[in-house]
């Protein structure tokens, strides 16, 4: 094979000397090839051109192959992002720039998401609830997949505890507020995203706030603060995906009462007795669980957005981790329900 990559050397060179576009180099190159594949089909075994060029023609056939897989790949890519740029030029507000289609381009290729899902990513405003384990991965994540604009509230700051399981923050952040922490680390990992840090605690005001947001995503570690974020994405008819965890278990559902599925005081409609259910603080945590439950929020965030696959509306989804087991129960709206039953106000 030595003749023949030094014969394409040859050419490539003689090409790029005069000028030559790349693409009449590569089909002189091809031509060459096509030569040796003829030449190994019709010269007899024991032929002194056969020996010179080496390899059998079965040889020859796949490095063949190999290559029109390569360009198939590239020229690929290339239609992909043929097809996108159009979509975001047409668009005076938020274009993709070059460097955001390769940044992107893992989601382009999935035919669930493609240009107009990432779109919709892009042009899409999400409040997230809570800056420690949950939010982590979900702040995380929901940056790296593009998402336009992210707010986030919490007003704790980060403490050595925290950094066990809070994935986003470092120890150089110790003290410092977390939402000016996972703003940083957010900023750091995509440039081409704004996000809205709140350095204060979620309270009855922030009915305004969800106002400027299509998604909620519901980190939280206390009862009082998911009852008030569920009472308030109803009033807003805001979707909310929220979930929960401790020690090594957790749950999440997508509660979307404008769609008829169950908001979260449907599935939860007494908040439990005192010492039932023990804080993080108090019973202790695995470290991966938040960062399970919150990339699995993440990722219902994704298909909320883009409407891709089944989201978890109706559904609840509890994982033990302690044993490896995952099983997901139905839950229905209540019509009795106080925040979005038939006599609620909701």
């Amino acid at each position: 094979m030595i003749p023949f990559l030094i014969m394409a050397v040859v050419l490539w060179g003689v090409g790029a000397v005069t000028h030559a576009p790349k693409r009449a180099r590569w089909a002189m190159i091809g031509i060459l090839y096509v030569a040796v594949i003829l030449a190994l089909a019709v010269l007899p075994d024991a032929h002194p051109m056969r020996t010179t060029l080496g390899g059998s023609l079965g040889e020859w056939l796949l490095l063949g192959g190999f290559a029109a897989v390569i360009m198939a790949y590239r020229f690929g890519l290339r239609v992909l992002r043929s097809r996108v740029a159009p979509v975001a030029d047409s668009e005076a507000e938020g274009p993709f720039r070059p460097a955001e289609l390769d940044r992107y381009m893992r989601h382009i290729l999935l035919r669930e998401i493609g240009g107009p899902g990432q779109k919709k990513l892009k042009e899409a405003k999400v409040l997230v609830v809570g800056a420690g384990g949950l939010g982590a991965p979900i702040l995380q994540y929901l940056a790296a997949s593009g998402v336009g604009t992210i707010g986030v509230i919490d007003d704790d700051v980060v403490e050595a505890s925290n950094l066990q399981r809070q994935v986003i923050h470092t120890d150089a952040n110790l003290g410092v507020p977390k939402v000016f922490s996972a703003a940083e680390a957010m900023r750091a990992q995509n440039p081409f995203i704004e996000v809205r840090p709140y350095n204060r605690r979620f309270d009855e005001s922030c009915v305004a706030l969800i106002r400027e947001y299509d998604l909620v995503l519901d980190g939280s570690d206390n009862f009082d603060t998911r009852y008030l974020v569920n009472a308030l994405c109803v009033t807003e008819k805001t979707p909310l995906i929220a979930a929960a965890i401790t020690q090594w278990e957790g749950q999440i559902s997508t509660y979307n009462a404008a769609k008829n599925g169950p908001c979260y005081q449907c599935v939860f409609p007494e908040r439990p007795a005192a010492g039932m259910v023990p804080t993080c603080a108090e019973a202790g945590v695995a470290a991966p669980l938040p960062g399970i439950l919150g990339t699995m929020m993440a990722m219902e965030a994704l298909k909320e957005i883009t409407g891709a696959g089944q989201g978890l509306i109706g559904r609840l989804l509890i994982h033990d981790a302690l044993y490896t087991e995952t099983r997901v129960i139905t839950v229905k709206k209540r019509e009795d329900c106080p925040i979005c039953g038939r006599n609620s106000h909701g």
